[in-house]
């Protein structure tokens, strides 16, 4: 199966897992993060795949082996959730998961005695809590965020609730989803591994994975519980209760995943509060408002903000203590409304909207514009070589914006899509 030495075996794999759009910069604590996740036959099977769904039949031609024994090779990578699998129209695909959310975090979302956990959680603190080059990459790459935050609904009054899309409530997404996972919160197992434990003491399990990886992550090692729908709910009751911020995929059709999530563990919550004012995630379309006339200045909201975008100022006449908030690095999770004791906190609609991509592959086509990979998108992967596939991946770039589009053109160097691009030019004006 390919001809990769044992020395170059976990290099070459870090250099696929860089086809991605988003990738893991290199590192001596990734290449030991790897060797731990992967055993060497699996680094060298691994490093020869497509980074974009592919078939049995695929995997066997390019080990150049028969496909029973690609097929064994792949079920043994799904049952450490260092490939997901779905079938589509009867016929079995894998898919690598991206670094994050995926296979990083994937090898926390439950216990096992098949690695060493705590050796694991040292080196994931080290990678993304010491060194800043993974998470600047994952978080700050892009203008299009890999991650969103859904707003508290049941601190909405009715009025607002009347604004809100379905794909803003968690509860909506919830209802849609045709499989939920509930598995540990990774971030949490990880600190507490690492000699960071959670500073509120927050439930652990609380992570929900959504539609095929969940599927797919319940049926292989078990690093996901399926559960209904009825149950999920609860788990948001519960993280709504612990303060909890909810983190989902940023698109509006079939998320991934739903992460509740504290400011003390959570990478993204982190790295809001490192980096402020840059946003690592997209906020929600809603931000507080404080009645400054029947606020007691308890300083609650304060203490409860999971990015500390609220902070207690004594008003000069007054002489009394006032929130003060900061919009630039509010997320509008609505977590400071929650624990208002008089109630004069509720939110408001932000004065311009936030834009979320349609689903998975509009984020991806996005964020491989900006980050100038659109090329390993398309050339890797086979799928694209049919006129279906490549007219649904214009059909996207034609409704970007014009700098997007230009970015797009220039890195896919198409003459069709050129032509495609000054047709529609021609149409508006």
């Amino acid at each position: 199966m390919g001809h990769i030495t044992t020395k170059d075996a976990y290099k070459s794999l870090e250099e696929r897992i860089n086809w991605f759009t988003q990738g893991a910069p290199a590192s001596e604590t990734f290449y030991k993060i790897l060797k731990v996740l992967f055993s060497e036959k699996e680094a060298k099977v691994m490093a020869l795949l497509p980074v974009r769904p592919f078939t049995v039949k695929r995997a066997a031609r390019i080990w150049n082996t028969s496909e029973a024994k690609a097929e064994r090779v792949l079920d043994g990578l799904c049952e450490k959730a260092l490939l997901v699998d779905s079938e589509h129209n009867g016929v079995r695909k894998f898919v690598i998961p991206p670094p994050m959310a995926g296979f990083i975090e994937f090898a926390l979302m439950r216990t096992r005695g098949d690695i060493d956990q705590k050796y694991l959680s040292e080196l994931y603190y080290q990678y993304m809590n010491v060194e800043e080059d993974f998470v600047k990459d994952l978080f700050f790459a892009t203008e299009t965020k890999l991650g969103r935050v859904f707003v508290q609904e049941p601190v909405l009054t009715n009025e607002h609730m009347n604004h809100i899309l379905d794909y803003e409530r968690a509860t909506h997404i919830l209802e849609e989803a045709e499989y939920i996972g509930l598995g540990l919160c990774y971030c949490r197992h990880k600190a507490y591994h690492a000699g960071h434990p959670c500073e509120i003491d927050a439930p652990w399990d609380v992570c929900l994975t959504l539609g095929n990886v969940a599927r797919s992550l319940a049926e292989h090692g078990g690093h996901a519980r399926l559960i209904d729908k009825a149950e999920a709910k609860d788990v948001l009751e519960r993280s709504y209760e612990a303060n909890l911020v909810q983190i989902g995929e940023n698109v509006r059709e079939n998320p991934a995943f739903i992460c509740n999530c504290c400011g003390c563990c959570c990478e993204a919550l982190q790295a809001a509060r490192r980096f402020a004012p840059m946003q690592p995630v997209s906020t929600t379309n809603y931000l507080p408002h404080f009645d400054e006339d029947d606020c007691v200045g308890c300083g609650k909201c304060a203490k409860v903000c999971p990015v500390l975008a609220v902070t207690m100022e004594e008003d000069i006449k007054t002489q009394k203590k006032r929130p003060v908030l900061n919009k630039e690095i509010c997320l509008g999770c609505g977590v400071c409304a929650r624990n208002c004791p008089t109630k004069t906190i509720h939110l408001e609609k932000r004065p311009v909207q936030i834009i979320t991509p349609v689903n998975s592959t509009h984020r991806f086509i996005l964020q491989a514009i900006e980050k100038g990979t659109l090329p390993n998108l398309v050339f890797d992967n086979e799928a694209f070589a049919n006129h279906r596939a490549m007219a649904a991946l214009f059909s996207v770039i034609l409704k970007l914006p014009p700098a997007k589009q230009a970015l797009a053109s220039r890195q896919f160097k198409s003459v069709y899509l050129d032509h495609l691009l000054s047709a529609q030019k021609k149409e508006k004006k």
